[in-house]
Parts: C-alpha cells; structure tokens; sequence
C-alpha cells in the first residue's frame, strides 16, 4: 500500500508511492481542497492537466449536500464529479472545531445543526465511515475532536480519550466489509508532548493504513508547530504515510517534508487566489529552504504589466495571459480573473511539491 523509494541523507524526509483503489500517488502530495464536490473554479480536466495527484472532500459538507441519497445514486463522488484520481475525505471532525457554536458533543458522536436550514444532524464514528464509503473515498478518516487552541491540560487529555474510543469504533465499522479503501486515525493532544505521545500510541495500537496529525495549523505559533511534529512522528510507524492536516504554507510544508510527512492539504493556494493573490518565482535550495514572491494583482502597479503573471511557470494562465489583463478580470470583477489565479496557484503547489520530491 505504500513503499518508501528514497530517504533522504540530511533530513528525516522521505519519497515513496502510495497505491489506492483510483491510483497510485507519489509522495510527499499535496491535495487542493474540494470540499463540496468541485475545486472552486475547475474542472476534472483542470485538475488533471494541472497535475493534480488527489483532492480532498469533507463528509459533513457531503453529507448535507448534496447528501448520500444522490451520491449512492452516482455510485460514489467519483462518477458524480466525473474525477478518476484518488479522493480522501475529512470525518466532519474539522467540523468539530470550525463549528463549535452549533454542535454538541458527546460519547455517540457530534449533533450539529445544519448551518443551512438548522435542522439536527448526527454523526456517529460508524455514520462518518458508512458516509465515506458510499463516497467512495480512497482514503477515509476515523471521526476525531479537532481541539482548538489554546485548550488546557485536562480538556486536552479527555479529548484524546474521546478520539481513540472514536478512533476504534470507526476501525471496527471499516472492517465490517472487506474493501479496498484506507483508514487513517488521527493523532491529536494540542501542545503537550506527553499527550501526542498517548494519543499516537492508542492509534498504533488500534492500527490503521496511515496517521494524520491534526489538532495543528489552527492558530498555534508556527514554531510550536514544528516543535509537536519533532516529538509526535517519532511515535508513528515509518513505514506508514503520515499526513499533517490543515498545513498550506510553502515554509510549513518544506518543514514538515523534512520531519518526515508526506500529505498535505489546505485551502490557501485556492481562497488566496479568489482575493488576487498569486504565488510566483518558485525557488528550492535543496531541502533546505524555499523562496517565492507574491503577486497582489488588483495594485495599480500591474495595469499595464505585459509580463505574464509568472514567466517561469508552465500553466495555461502563464502561457496565455499578461498581468494586465488579469488584473482587468479582477477590477471588472469577472469571475474569469478567480479562474485563472487559482489554476495558476494550483500549478505553483503542484510544482512546489515536484520540486520537493525531486530533491528528495
């Protein structure tokens, strides 16, 4: 399921291949956010000629709409989307953190009201896998507590709890039925370094495909992040992939390749390109660190900027745009202007990460 081609010599990083029901993805990876069904503003063939290995879906958002009656009607998310790559797909434990004002939490699982018609949902640890499956997802997550932060000791340590009786409820609703798909548990514990460690170790123990680190990139200081990845990975199999959830920063992801990770996702590169801010001049210095300038193109500066709005990248916006007429999308408030920014910084991620792997 998945292999370790290269290690690095300086570095904990590592080039492997992970093999799924839809495809098999080099690593590290990272996973444009669609959560909905659809990355916003492109098609199945925009990802594709983008190089887009695998996207990522949210089961609370799927689950409301447009709701497993329809996806089960489609065979899954991958015929209704008409995507033939990989797809993992969120618990709602995100959902957990993101909507704390409208749900409850509790030994059965979340009740949420519906942030579209208020009406009450419940999701199980059992209802999250079931949902996955009928998605169809490559790669399904056990249903954990997203902890906010800051959060004191002793909710923290309650909470791992929580997540790993979680965690084994959801493992054994996943092997109820043999399938192919994948099962990650997700490693929680806020800052604290003894409670990583006691929640990686409940996870091994249950034992799943792979293991994502979550609970992080919400808010903590970024060194405080790199610190909980140095005394958490060490506790998860090498031999499985490792995932830190919610981490888009080129700096972030360079830093946690060098750790040891190997998937990501976020919604930077997308929603930041919707706002007109574009990432260019892409540059590596081995492992060691990555530099790129940005682009704000609604400034004055670009109005009559011939250049295209990266020279060095190779994707259809590059090839066929100038800033200018970017910029004149955007002021006149075409939605052609979002299109194109995001296909632009869709590509400088996909670039990012094969420029990584590369120097792996």
């Amino acid at each position: 399921m998945f292999k370790i081609i290269k290690k690095s010599h300086k570095y904990s990083a590592r080039r492997g291949l992970l093999k799924t029901l839809h495809g098999e993805i080099n690593t590290p990876f990272f996973m444009p956010i669609a959560t909905k069904g659809a990355v916003k503003g492109l098609t199945p063939r925009d990802l594709s000629e983008l190089k887009v290995q695998i996207i990522l879906g949210n089961t609370y958002h799927l689950f409301l709409k447009p709701g497993l009656k329809l996806l089960k009607k489609f065979k899954g998310l991958h015929e209704f989307m008409n995507w033939p790559g990989p797809i993992l797909t969120d618990s709602g434990g995100f959902q957990v953190f993101s909507l704390a004002g409208i749900r409850k939490l509790s030994e059965q699982g979340v009740e949420f009201r519906s942030h579209i018609d208020g009406e009450k949902i419940m999701l199980t640890p059992e209802d999250s896998i079931k949902a996955q499956l009928a998605f169809g997802s490559d790669i399904i997550m056990a249903l954990d507590e997203c902890i906010p932060y800051p959060s004191d000791y002793g909710y923290v340590k309650d909470s791992i709890a929580l997540t790993a009786r979680w965690a084994q409820r959801c493992k054994r609703e996943f092997t109820k039925k043999k399938n192919k798909n994948l099962l990650f548990g997700i490693v929680q514990g806020s800052l604290y370094k003894d409670l990583r460690k006691a929640s990686a170790q409940s996870l091994v123990k249950i034992g799943f495909d792979g293991y994502a680190i979550g609970g992080l990139a919400v808010g903590e200081p970024e060194e405080k992040k790199f610190k909980v990845l140095d005394f958490t990975l060490p506790h998860l199999p090498e031999e499985k992939p490792r995932y830190l959830m919610g981490e888009g920063t080129p700096r972030g992801i360079l830093e946690a390749v060098k750790r040891g990770v190997d998937m990501f996702d976020c919604v930077i590169p997308t929603r930041n390109a919707r706002h007109g801010l574009l990432y260019v001049n892409l540059k590596l210095s081995g492992l060691n660190k990555v530099y790129f300038d940005t682009v704000k193109i609604k400034n004055n500066k670009y109005k009559n900027d011939s250049l295209p709005p990266d020279p060095k990248c190779d994707c259809y916006t590059c090839k066929n745009h100038s800033r200018a007429y970017l910029r004149h999308l955007f002021m006149m408030e075409d939605y052609l202007g979002q299109r194109l920014a995001t296909i632009h910084n869709i590509r400088f991620y996909m670039r990012l990460m094969e420029k990584i792997r590369k120097n792996i």
